[in-house]
């Protein structure tokens, strides 16, 4: 797969006792002026951890 667009979501990170994701990851809108250069890869970026 190759990615050609970039869509912005919301998520939220609330997990119950069960390891369960509380909320599911909801789509926004797609972003036209963002390419996916502008996108940083998983693991990388500032929200990385280390």
């Amino acid at each position: 797969m190759r990615p050609d667009l970039v869509a912005e979501i919301s998520a939220d990170t609330a997990v119950d006792r069960g390891g369960i994701y509380r909320h599911p990851v909801r789509f926004k809108r797609l972003r036209l002026d963002v390419t996916i250069e502008d996108v940083p890869q998983f693991a990388q970026g500032p929200g990385a951890a280390d």
